[in-house]
This record gives C-alpha cells, structure tokens and sequence, in this order.
C-alpha cells in the first residue's frame, strides 16, 4: 500500500514531505479553522480526522479544550463526520452533513451549524466570511511531477481550499483509480466582483479549464499515504412508491416533448441524493430518450448507468457518489467514462448563471410541501436539522423545471408529507414548479395559490390525509383568507399533535 501510494507522488520536494497520518495531525491546534474535502462520501480524508480525533480526546483527558471549525464541500462518512463528532472536537460546522453523529451533536446544540446554498460556499470562503483558514486537508488520487494535484472523486470547494488555507496537508490515496486523471476541469480563479467574468460554460459538456488542482507548494506541510475507499454506501433498490414517482415523471417528460416544450433528448438532468431521485433516472434506461445529458452536483449510480448503456452521452458533476457494485462498474469501464464525465469545483456545477443558461430540469428529494407549494427539505418538524439544503435551492430556484418528490407518508402513515403549512421553509412556492408523490403530480405552473391547493391535495396527497387537508382548506376559505387561505391557529397543528402523540392523524 505504502509503496503503491508512495508512486503516486512524482514531485521529489513533496516526497520529502510524507509522513503519518499522526504526526501530521500535530498540525491541527484547538481553535483552528479547517477546510476538509469531501463531497456526498466521496473525495474526504481517510486516516487524518481520526488522528486529529485522537489528538482531541488526548487533550480532553488531560482537562484541555480542543474542537476545530470545520466547513466541507458536502457531508463525508463515518471516518471523517463520524470520528470528528465522535470525539467532541467540532465547535462549527457547515455546509451539509449527513453523519448521525455531527447531526446528533446540532440538534443537541453542541455544534454550531451554518446551512447554506452550495453555489455560496467558495465566494464566501474567498471574502473571508469565516476568516483565516489555517489548515487545509485535500484527498487526492495522485500529485504531479511539477506539483499538480490529481483531484480524488470529489472536488467540491478544493479549489478554494487550497488558496485560502495558511497550510495544505494531502492525503494521497491509491485506493483512487490512477485513471481518474484528466476527468477533472477546474479554472484556478473566478475572480471577485466587479471584475468577475461570464462563465464560459455553454453545453453540459464544455471544457473551460485544467484537469488538475493547484497550490502554492511551499504552503504543503505534510503529504499522508492512504489506501481506502469512499463512503460507497448501497443504494437500496426502488420500491412500489418510488416507481410510480419515476413514472409519472417519464409520463410527463413524453408529454412535454410532444407539446414541444421540450427537445427529444430533454434538457441537462439533475438529481438530488438519494433512492427516489436515482429510482427516477433508472426509469429512463426504459424511457423513450436518447442523447441525455447530466448537469449535476453528485453523479449516483442511475446516471453512471444511463452514460454506460448509451442512454446518456455526458455529464457533469462535482462528486462521483457509487455503491459498491456501482464502482466496480465505474472502474471497469473507466476509459470509455473519462470521455463521457467531467468533474468541477462546486462552484460551476451550482452556479446559477450556468443552471439557468443551460435550462437543467432540477429533480431533488423534499421532507414536507404544504398545499400552497412550499417546501421543507431540511428540518425534521420544524426544529430538527436533518442533513441540509446542499444545492437543490441553487438548482430549483434557477432550473427549467423543478420537481420535489416525497413518498406521501412517512413514519407507517404517523406523518403526512402534505401538510397545511411546512414548519420549515427552504424553497417557496415561487420557485417549486412540480410536487410528486406516489400518489400523483401536481403542476403548480400558472396556478394560484388557491388553485394549487385544490391540485397538491387531491393529486398528492395519502387518501388517508385527504379529508383532513380539505377540510383545512374549506374552513380557512370560509374564515376570510382571500389569496392564502390559511388558520394561523392550526397551520402548524398537525407538527404539535405529531410530537405530543407520535400521529398527525386525527384520531
């Protein structure tokens, strides 16, 4: 392993720099602020959070204060989130997570967590919003002769990282496919405002920058040798709910290119993380498309596929998030795939300017909708942090079409995901075009507010819940509500009787 990693490394200066994942963990000081790679389980650290958690419990006993600031690209797995939370040692986090452990640690209150939109991570970290980074830790798949580093199979904010930490660590790990090289496109500097330029992105596909990440060398202190693989976590296979979503989608896909909405070969896909958005893009390996084209920020096993079988010609993507049976697929048809996937900082695959120039149909997964449109796609009742935003606000606020799918119950039927009113808003009804459930669609285009009440809850909603949420809705028209009809009283009622009773239902 040690010799197989080791080779990755062609820079002489750098090979004098590797040591253990422990001594390099002498780095990392209590109070720092660390950026960390890492992008829905793919390209994070693999051996250094455990050595920094070690570090920490260490202090702990001996009565010292150790946590770090940490700000990722997106959650990471069990051997970064996991060990950090584990140890007590995050007093920050942000933007998305998705370990049990960090996201037991917010709702507890002993992290302090800043949700935010993806595409706004590198600016803000680029005008010092969360001052000085001290130290950035970077997974790579390998570093050049002249000091280049091989992005691993996920990018994220690295780009930014690099430039805006005071020190770099990199862990090179040769568990990454060497192949890897050259998948990669990323533009060193997109410049501030007001002298930041277009994006030269005009098709999925266009190339605008280097395959290859970039560093002040003198800036890397460290170079760690790893050999282990990403989070990989098996997708579970669609069921009955997550099958009729797909349909109805594929169904109105046909529509709108009959009606000449849309071209044969649709617009850029996007899907969020998750089983129903990748059952939603298994669908189209029978659908009658060709020549699809992704958009992305996670490339996940459905699209993989869909690229493999020759359904889809490219995609773009800052993350490649496999199974493990999805990775074998990736790396056994790796040549053919480096021509047919590009990865990107964040930054490009979540910037609005190129979503919107390029007309993505944004498909993301939801927690809540109420009967007006709005959706809730973080918090858990209103109050509990779930995972985070990530990037479908960057996509739903500025795609060509924008779907929110959710099974219409949760928890054997004790929660509705109709609801009068969602107890957290994340995206609005001004930008939420279609709401998808097992049991139908509603296309909120056109629709007022009253209009699209009538269709969220007699197309959308569980039967179970229907007479319930129509009785809201009559009796709010009735109490005077004019465009949003609602019972401030009871907007929220359904949240309270769930927590008291562990039911939304009215029993």
């Amino acid at each position: 392993m040690t010799a197989n990693a080791a080779e990755r490394i062609k820079h002489e200066g750098l090979r004098a720099k590797i040591m253990s994942a422990e001594q390099a963990a002498e780095f990392v000081q209590n109070g720092m602020t660390v950026a960390i790679s890492g992008f829905t389980g793919a390209g994070y650290p693999k051996e250094l959070p455990t050595a920094i958690a070690e570090r920490a419990k260490a202090a702990h006993a001996r009565g010292e204060a150790f946590a770090i600031g940490m700000i990722t690209g997106a959650s990471t797995a069990p051997e970064c989130d996991g060990v950090l939370a584990a140890a007590n040692c995050v007093s920050f986090r942000n933007p998305f997570q998705s370990d049990p452990g960090i996201r037991n640690s917010i709702n507890a209150g002993n992290i302090a967590y800043q949700d935010m939109h993806l595409s706004h991570v590198e600016q803000q970290m680029r005008q010092g919003f969360y001052g000085n980074f001290d130290i950035a830790i970077i997974e790579a798949a390998g570093i050049t002769a002249d000091g280049k580093i091989i992005p691993a199979m996920g990018i994220g904010h690295g780009n930014e990282a690099l430039k805006a930490a005071k020190k770099v660590i990199i862990e090179v790990n040769s568990a990454q496919n060497e192949k890897l090289e050259g998948m990669h496109d990323v533009v060193y500097d997109i410049g501030v405002p007001p002298h930041r330029k277009p994006i030269p992105i005009t098709g999925p596909f266009d190339r605008i920058g280097s395959p290859y990440l970039e560093c002040d060398l003198d800036k890397i202190v460290a170079v760690v040798l790893t050999n282990s693989g990403d989070r990989n976590s098996k997708f579970a296979d669609p069921d009955d709910n997550s099958k009729r979503i797909a349909a109805q989608i594929i169904d109105f896909f046909s529509h709108e290119v009959k009606a000449g909405r849309l071209p044969k070969n649709l617009l850029p896909l996007q899907s969020g993380v998750g089983n129903v958005a990748n059952a939603v893009l298994a669908g189209l390996l029978d659908a009658p498309f060709d020549d699809l084209t992704g958009y992305t920020e996670v490339l996940q096993d459905g699209m993989l596929d869909l690229i493999i079988a020759g359904k889809m010609k490219s995609a773009s993507a800052t993350a490649l998030s496999f199974s493990p049976d999805a990775l074998q697929r990736f790396n056994d048809n790796i040549e053919f795939l480096r021509d047919k996937i590009i990865l990107r900082p964040m930054e490009y695959t979540n910037n609005p300017e190129v979503i919107r120039r390029l007309g993505v149909i944004g498909m993301n997964a939801m927690i809540e909708a109420d009967i007006y449109g709005n959706v809730n796609s973080t918090h858990v009742m209103g109050t509990k942090m779930m995972n985070g935003i990530g990037g479908s606000g960057d996509f739903t606020r500025n795609a060509f079409f924008s779907f929110f799918v959710s099974p219409s119950v949760a928890k054997d039927g004790a929660i509705s995901c109709i609801v009068p009113m969602v107890s957290h808003h994340d995206h609005t009804e001004h930008d939420v075009m279609f709401i998808v459930t097992e049991q139908g669609m509603a296309d909120l285009r056109g629709k007022s507010p009253r209009q699209r009440a009538k269709l969220i809850i007699n197309n959308c909603a569980h039967p179970e819940y229907r007479d319930q949420l129509n009785d809201y809705f009559d009796r709010a028209e009735k109490a005077g509500g004019l465009h949003t009809p609602h019972l401030l009283l009871e907007a929220l009622s359904w949240h309270q009787r769930f927590v008291e009773t562990g039911d939304m239902r009215i029993k």
